[in-house]
């Protein structure tokens, strides 16, 4: 398996987001060619491990009690083996760095992470992660069973099926959501604004991935300029929906169209995107930015150096170009990465209601041929110093969007972004 950075939450269609041993996927990517090591490559004897320091007594002691005195209280219980103690003991010693992103993945769990970074997935359609210890929906991606469901950004899973969430890991958890194409899952959700939990029936399928829309809103005739001239109020929305390995084409060609349309005016609407590929950000961005400025930086942990990514420069736009860009709190990861790229380098006026706040980088480690520990080893920073997983990101123009205007069909949020790129 090749390696590969990404900037991402757990997503129910692909699983997560890593940063395996090279490079990047979850808001944009860079992808290398090393392939994870496996624990027998590791050099143990040369490197400085907390167990030099740690007192393994009582982890021995309490293993040699356990062999000699347990009982299991049912005679039908299976007997758990030495190997699934000692993977027990790993997800313990995972769980108690209390980060809901470093996991250990047994064979199973192992296995269904293996395949969606491979693309070979069924699921709902969407992107979880923790919010103050709640799994939270931070996306339903725009036509995946839990859109068509009405499951919205936000929204805070208490169960699955009839098993509470209360205790599950987001690796658990996209197990349980995930299955054969065909087969239903029951998601109680709790909903700001409505008293009672919503109960949610989802029919799996095949998730396709959405990459790109685009619209011209047109201008009233009376707003229209003269020959020659932009049209004044024409504005061209380009909806994102995810950083896929593909999304940078996809991109480039909506960004052609756009500089066909008549207009200098663009909406950059990242509302319910939940990440991707770090390169894929990395290169949207330069096509706004001079070469050279900072995209987004990596602070690392001990073993995993801080890092820089810059603009690759490929603007080609003059200072006529007038960008608003729209978020929410489904935009996570590499959306959160673009955005505060262009606000900071004062390129885009950002619009819309906080960020998730999603900036960790995950490691993948083949633990033995069959397990793996997902590990966070950095932390996204804008270009200014700002930590996307402690605040994510804060509009210029905070403008709320609630269930009544989705109801009602408007969009209060593009209508604002609509007005700024008139009034510029």
């Amino acid at each position: 398996m090749q390696s590969s950075t990404r900037a991402r939450l757990v997503p129910l269609y692909a699983v997560v987001t890593v940063f395996l041993a090279g490079a990047a996927f979850a808001a944009g990517v860079s992808v290398g060619t090393n392939r994870i090591p496996s624990v027998e490559a590791v050099d143990l004897q040369n490197k400085t491990l907390d167990a030099t320091t740690a007192d393994f007594e009582p982890f021995w002691k309490a293993w040699v009690v356990l062999n000699e005195k347990f009982v299991s209280a049912s005679t039908t219980a299976p007997i758990a083996t030495d190997r699934d103690r000692v993977w027990g003991a790993i997800e313990g010693l995972t769980a108690s760095l209390k980060d809901p992103y470093t996991v250990f993945l047994p064979p199973k769990e192992a296995k269904m992470f293996y395949e969606s970074i491979d693309g070979n997935f069924t699921g709902v359609g969407m992107e979880v992660g923790m919010r103050h210890e709640i799994l939270t929906v931070i996306a339903p991606l725009k036509g995946t069973p839990a859109d068509r469901a009405g499951i919205m950004p936000g929204d805070k899973i208490l169960q699955i099926d009839n098993t509470t969430t209360a205790h599950l890991s987001i690796d658990e958890a996209v197990q349980r959501i995930r299955g054969e194409k065909g087969t239903m899952v029951k998601l109680t959700l709790f909903r700001e604004g409505v008293d009672e939990p919503i109960e949610v029936k989802v029919v799996r399928d095949v998730i396709k991935v959405p990459t790109i829309e685009t619209e011209v809103k047109h201008a009233d005739a009376k707003n229209k300029g003269g020959s020659g001239s932009p049209l004044m109020g024409d504005v061209y929305v380009l909806r994102l929906f995810s950083f896929t390995g593909d999304s940078t084409e996809s991109f480039h060609k909506a960004l052609q169209d756009f500089a066909q349309s008549g207009t200098n005016k663009l909406v950059v609407d990242l509302r319910g995107n939940p990440g991707g590929f770090l390169e894929a950000s990395v290169d949207i961005a330069s096509w706004f930015l001079p070469e050279g400025k900072i995209v987004v930086q990596q602070k690392g942990s001990r073993s995993e150096e801080d890092k820089v990514w810059r603009s690759k420069g490929y603007r080609i736009f003059d200072d006529t170009l007038k960008i608003v860009v729209l978020v929410n709190g489904g935009s996570a990861s590499a959306s959160e990465i673009l955005a505060g790229a262009l606000s900071e380098h004062h390129v885009a006026t950002v619009i819309g209601t906080q960020t998730f706040g999603k900036g960790s980088v995950q490691e993948l480690v083949e633990i033995t041929p069959d397990t793996a520990l997902k590990v966070t080893v950095a932390r996204w920073f804008t270009p200014n110093g700002i930590s996307i997983s402690e605040a994510g990101i804060t509009p210029d123009i905070i403008v709320p969007m609630t269930a009544e205007d989705v109801k009602a069909g408007k969009d209060p949020q593009l209508a604002k972004a609509i007005e700024v790129l008139n009034k510029k």
